[in-house]
């Protein structure tokens, strides 16, 4: 009879956790992705993203990025950047919990290769985060302020089915630096449609793993890039 109870309590922990924390909803992400470039070696990276608990309901997290890219050659980019970062940590919202604000810095080194007709794509980043968040329960006057570091890798696989639709995947692992070494990991399957040379946009599906959750993510992502040289030579 106690193992039955004990059984219970854990189903029901789970489900009201997984209600409290958004977990039993399929939430989404739209995102745009753009690299510009402004001469033979170097471009600038812009990238927005918005994410809500629900579809296209319920905020989450706004996030702002940008960065600069040195083009080593057309199969190794580097990149320093940096993010801006709004999130709402609770499910439907709460006045008694703040937003957290984080500004982070970012390095990034991109390599390419291709095998048949696959594009395989690594990419690894280091992350300094600045994290600030009031706590408005036991003192609104008390700011949560903290640093961490994580490492991120993720390997992508492009594959095109002809000119104009292709399919993509990627896995990403976070490792943070402190404390807990799993951060998260990020799996991602999406159909992509290429508009023109330029445009793309991608729609997919992101299972999002935490050590306690899981989320699961409808992504509609925009890819616009721009070439710029020519309006920086003739500023030259």
């Amino acid at each position: 009879m106690k193992k039955l109870i004990i059984v219970l309590f854990t189903i029901t922990s789970t489900l009201t956790m997984a209600q409290e924390n958004g977990e039993n909803e399929l939430g989404s992400w739209f995102m745009y992705f753009g690299t510009n470039k402004i001469s033979d070696r170097w471009s600038v990276h812009t990238e927005a993203q918005f994410r809500y608990y629900e579809t296209a309901s319920n905020f989450n997290q706004l996030l702002l990025r940008t960065g600069i890219n040195y083009h080593i050659n057309s199969d190794a980019i580097a990149t320093l950047g940096y993010g801006y970062i709004d999130t709402d940590p609770t499910f439907e919202g709460s006045l008694d919990a703040a937003n957290l604000t984080e500004h982070r810095i970012f390095e990034q080194f991109i390599l390419k290769n291709k095998v048949w007709e696959f594009l395989f794509e690594h990419r690894y980043r280091l992350e300094q985060r600045f994290i600030s968040q009031t706590d408005i329960l036991s003192d609104p006057e008390q700011n949560l302020d903290r640093t961490e570091h994580r490492a991120r890798y993720r390997l992508q696989v492009t594959l095109p089915l002809t000119d104009i639709f292709f399919l993509n995947f990627y896995d990403e692992i976070f490792i943070n630096l402190q404390n807990e070494a799993f951060g998260q990991n990020r799996l991602y399957a999406a159909l992509g449609i290429n508009v023109t040379e330029d445009l793309s946009m991608q729609f997919g599906y992101l299972k999002n793993h935490f050590s306690s959750t899981n989320y699961d993510r409808l992504q509609l992502g925009l890819v616009f890039n721009t070439d710029l040289r020519g309006v920086f030579k003739k500023k030259e």
